[in-house]
C-alpha cells in the first residue's frame, strides 16, 4: 500500500481495510457538504504521499456510513481517528494544519 493513495472506507470495509490493516490507519470523518473537511482535503492528499510508508490515510463519509461513526461517537466532522494493530490509539478534532496533523501521526505511530 505505498502508494500514498486515500482509500475510501464504509461501514462494511471498516473492518478489513482499518482493524485489519498491518499499518496504522488515520481515518477521517467527513462529508460532502462539510467545508472544513473539504480544507482538510489536500492536506489529507499530501500526507498520504508523505507517510505512504507508514500509515494509511482513510477517509468515511458519514453521510453514507452512519454505523461506524456512532460506535466511535463521532459527532462533528472533521474527526480523525488512528487506528494502530487494530485498536483506536488517537483522536483529533475539527480542521488542522498539515504540521498540526504531521505532528499527530509523528506521536502516535
Amino acid at each position: 500500500m505505498s502508494e500514498g493513495k486515500i482509500i475510501n472506507v464504509s461501514d462494511t470495509s471498516f473492518e478489513q481495510e482499518v482493524i485489519n490493516s498491518d499499518m496504522p490507519v488515520l481515518l477521517d470523518f467527513w462529508a460532502e457538504w462539510c467545508s472544513p473537511c473539504k480544507a482538510l482535503s489536500p492536506i489529507l492528499d499530501e500526507l498520504a504521499h508523505t507517510y505512504a510508508d507508514k500509515v494509511v490515510i482513510a477517509k468515511m463519509d458519514v453521510d453514507a456510513n452512519q454505523e461506524t461513526p456512532q460506535k466511535f461517537g463521532i459527532r462533528g466532522i472533521p474527526s480523525l481517528l488512528l487506528f494502530k494493530d487494530g485498536s483506536l490509539v488517537a483522536k483529533k478534532f475539527g480542521a488542522v494544519s498539515k504540521s498540526q496533523l504531521a505532528a499527530f501521526i509523528d506521536s502516535n505511530i
